[in-house]
């Protein structure tokens, strides 16, 4: 799907140790246990009163018992339904990625590079492409053999459910089914359906129903009716993705539902886009349009920092430099894209761009997802 970039790395001093490790020929795919507890109780260092004090417990509390024990958690993590893949063959899209995964391969390539859980979702264009009863079924299908996935395999995957976001009935049947029967680890949109982004008021009733369950609600981005064929000469996920990603959030935020929402848990894929690039923009906003200042009164970065971003495809000091310089390391997740990418793709990345500290290395691989999913430390 995309390039590899020869990133030009330079590790800092307080991240040596592990850069070192990781650098080298033949890079361990397990992160030794005595690092792993060094890092947790840098954390903890910090003290009760400290700003991380939350990630510190939930990274000291999930130290891994066994010296080979993975513990990284990975919340962009694509699965292929074989329903989805029998419907993408019927509707003629889908790559061979997609097509040709299978669990076993996740497992291999979490293995490799010391992934104790993925969240799995289904990839673009997720049910963008069907609509009505056959969307619900596909949906349904989706999501059961997830929890299947989730059950045959104890400790290694979680999920979050896909919804026919455009069908409100539907949506909400199939949010009760997925976190109520199902047990699923929260829901998966697309940035976009249509032409409409996640803030818009068709949209409402089930975002009511997201705040009122304290869902957390991942994002995945897609490529609007608009902008599919937009520049001949690239792919949407080229630069739509990214694009789109920003849209929604911006969406999100100046809509107001940020601000009305409060209970929801967003995450919001490879950095939150371009979004921090265009940082002043956004700040600047509710000095420039009138509708915009009552949605954030605390401000526009107090409300893009409330969100969670994960490293997908963004673990380069370019992307993680610029989130970093405005979000703080407790609301970033690792993220794999998988199988778009690799694990260890990511794990060498955020090592190797020298942007955090072991403290918060430890905090993104894993402390932050626990403290937004709580029982994945079982």
């Amino acid at each position: 799907m995309t390039e590899h970039h020869p990133w030009s790395r330079r590790g800092c001093a307080c991240c040596a140790p592990l850069t070192a490790s990781l650098a080298r020929p033949g890079l361990r795919a397990r992160l030794d246990r005595r690092r792993f507890i060094a890092g947790a109780a840098a954390i903890a260092a910090l003290g009760p009163g400290g700003p991380d004090s939350a990630v510190a417990q939930a990274a000291a509390a999930a130290t891994p018992s066994r010296n080979d024990e993975p513990f990284r958690i990975d919340v962009h993590h694509h699965l292929s339904p074989p329903a989805y893949i029998a419907a993408s063959n019927a509707a003629n899209f889908g790559d061979p990625l997609m097509k040709n995964w299978t669990p076993e391969k996740s497992l291999e390539d979490m293995d490799k590079a010391g992934v104790a859980v993925a969240i799995l979702s289904v990839t673009t264009p997720a049910l963008n492409f069907t609509a009505g009863e056959p969307a619900r079924t596909l949906a349904r299908e989706c999501n059961e053999y997830a929890a299947k996935l989730v059950a045959d395999h104890p400790g290694r995957f979680g999920s979050f459910a896909t919804i026919p976001l455009a069908d409100t009935e539907g949506s909400l049947r199939e949010i009760a089914h997925a976190l109520d029967v199902l047990k699923a680890d929260g829901i998966a949109l697309m940035t976009s359906y249509g032409d409409k982004w996640l803030g818009d008021p068709a949209f409402l009733p089930v975002m009511e129903e997201l705040n009122r369950r304290k869902a957390v609600v991942y994002t995945h981005p897609t490529a609007a009716n608009c902008c599919v064929d937009l520049v001949k000469t690239q792919q949407p996920v080229m630069i739509e993705f990214g694009t789109d990603t920003t849209r929604t959030i911006a969406d999100i935020v100046f809509s107001g539902n940020a601000l009305k929402f409060r209970d929801i848990s967003w995450i919001f894929s490879h950095a939150g886009g371009t979004m921090p690039f265009l940082i002043e923009r956004f700040v600047r906003n509710p000095l420039l349009d009138p509708k915009a200042k009552p949605t954030v009164p605390e401000g526009t970065l107090a409300e893009l920092r409330r969100f969670y971003y994960d490293t997908a495809q963004t673990a380069n000091k370019g992307a993680m430099s610029a989130l970093a310089a405005i979000i703080p390391a407790s609301q970033i997740l690792f993220g794999t894209d998988y199988p778009y990418r690799t694990s260890l793709d990511h794990v060498r990345g955020l090592s190797e761009a020298g942007v955090f500290s072991d403290r918060e290395l430890a905090a993104i691989e894993r402390g932050n997802a626990l403290r937004l999913l709580p029982r994945l430390a079982s």
